[in-house]
């Protein structure tokens, strides 16, 4: 019998399929998959929404307080619900059904959104609120995209996965992209705007989860028990490809977390405005929707743990070139780079982590899974505040991107296996 460590090389390392059935699957439209085709939109419809609220939330937060460090609390406080929700998530993912999860937290979005907005109209809005506000989104964020992940698989036929997997990843980058420069331009216009046009796309992201068919699968049965709850983790603690992958983008993340000080970078460096962050926020999701747009038309087919962790190096290289911009062209270009280096690690690690797992268990690893990258992104956003609070924002990015370069090289060394990756197939 194999032992766990072999099988996992054996699914990342297995021969590719013949080059007929390959065309095919190029050629084969994705969205022909009607349930596939509500996922994406749904994913959309919902990151979009997010995205126009935190250039609202960031810019409000940060001229109330004039302080980069409640910048930084704002990822601690969506950080915090993740550890102790991440198991009670994977349970409910792999016992429910799924649609009905995401559903769930489309409507808790539509009414934090509400709320925000009508306490931006009354002038009731402060840091508390926007914090508990924030609180709540960490809680949504815990169980819906994890859940969101889980559900992909069953969407499509094996040979198109690898396809639909980058071209989910775009779903994401579109809102990403659209989501930061029309918030913006909204609150330049009107504070309440963001809140508003974004809790509308909440109630369609929620009519997109509800039109998806339901899905008959084998449920996890019986009462959660201490085993089953952390299975999750356990299955990713015991295969070193799967652990690496996921602990690379977690350290990563965790010291490249630039992305929180860019209403300083704005307000202070650049000198932009609102309209300048807008433009901020969304270039890292131009290149990694550029990233994702050939991805998903020229898939990488060799040497992907290689290039994995060179993503990563270039990911702290690009970080480093923002800390030390203070030309808004340079800036945008940094980071697009850096946004097109991440999304190419992200597409690779996605694809590992959904061929090495059984569907009955993919809700509790993607938990799992998100324990390790949600925690690092908001972990790393109060790590990014705390040290610009502690050494100035220019020295604290410029640390964090060689932090991650660093890291990039280290992983080599330490993770072996991942270097060894040169296939993933289903």
């Amino acid at each position: 019998m194999p032992t766990p460590d072999s099988e996992v090389e054996q699914t990342v390392s297995a021969p590719p399929t013949d080059a007929a059935g390959a065309g095919h699957a190029r050629d084969e439209a994705l969205f022909a998959h009607r349930p596939f085709l509500l996922h994406w939109s749904g994913k959309v419809l919902a990151t979009l929404a997010f995205r126009m609220a935190s250039v609202a939330i960031g810019w409000q937060l940060y001229a109330i307080t004039d302080s980069a460090w409640s910048l930084g609390i704002i990822g601690l406080v969506q950080f915090l619900p993740i550890v102790p929700l991440t198991f009670v998530v994977g349970h409910v993912a792999d016992r429910y059904d799924r649609r009905l999860v995401v559903a769930a937290c489309d409507i808790v979005q539509v009414i934090t959104l509400g709320l925000l907005a009508l306490g931006t109209a009354l002038g009731a809005l402060n840091a508390w609120l926007i914090y508990a506000a924030a609180l709540v989104v960490g809680c949504v964020r815990a169980f819906d995209q994890p859940t969101m992940a889980a559900m992909l698989p069953s969407l499509l036929p094996d040979r198109l996965l690898s396809r639909g997997i980058a071209s989910s990843s775009s779903a994401g980058q579109v809102a990403n992209i659209l989501g930061p420069a029309l918030g913006g331009l909204l609150f330049a216009q009107s504070d309440i705007a963001p809140y508003a046009l974004g809790a509308f796309l909440s109630v369609l992201a929620l009519g997109a989860m509800l039109m998806m068919p339901a899905r008959r699968r084998s449920p996890t049965h019986g009462a959660p028990t201490l085993a089953t709850v952390f299975s999750g983790l356990a299955f990713i603690r015991d295969r070193p490809v799967l652990l690496g992958a996921i602990s690379l983008d977690m350290v990563a993340v965790l010291l490249g977390g630039a992305t929180a000080l860019l209403p300083v970078y704005a307000r202070d460096i650049l000198e932009v405005g609102p309209w300048g962050l807008g433009m901020l926020r969304s270039a890292p999701a131009v290149g990694a929707l550029g990233a994702a747009w050939f991805l998903s038309r020229m898939p990488i087919q060799r040497a992907m743990g290689r290039k994995m962790i060179m993503s990563v190096g270039v990911f702290g290289l690009a970080t480093m070139v923002f800390a030390v911009s203070t030309s808004m062209v340079l800036s945008l270009v940094a980071l697009c780079v850096l946004g097109a280096a991440d999304n190419v690690s992200v597409v690779i690690r996605n694809h590992l982590v959904q061929t090495a797992t059984p569907d009955e268990m993919r809700g509790r690893v993607f938990a799992a899974f998100g324990l390790f990258t949600g925690t690092s992104n908001q972990l790393g956003e109060f790590e990014s505040g705390a040290t610009a609070e502690w050494f100035g924002t220019v020295p604290a990015t410029l640390l964090g991107g060689l932090g991650t370069l660093v890291v990039a090289l280290a992983w080599y060394r330490i993770f072996p296996d991942i270097v060894r990756v040169d296939r993933i197939t289903r």
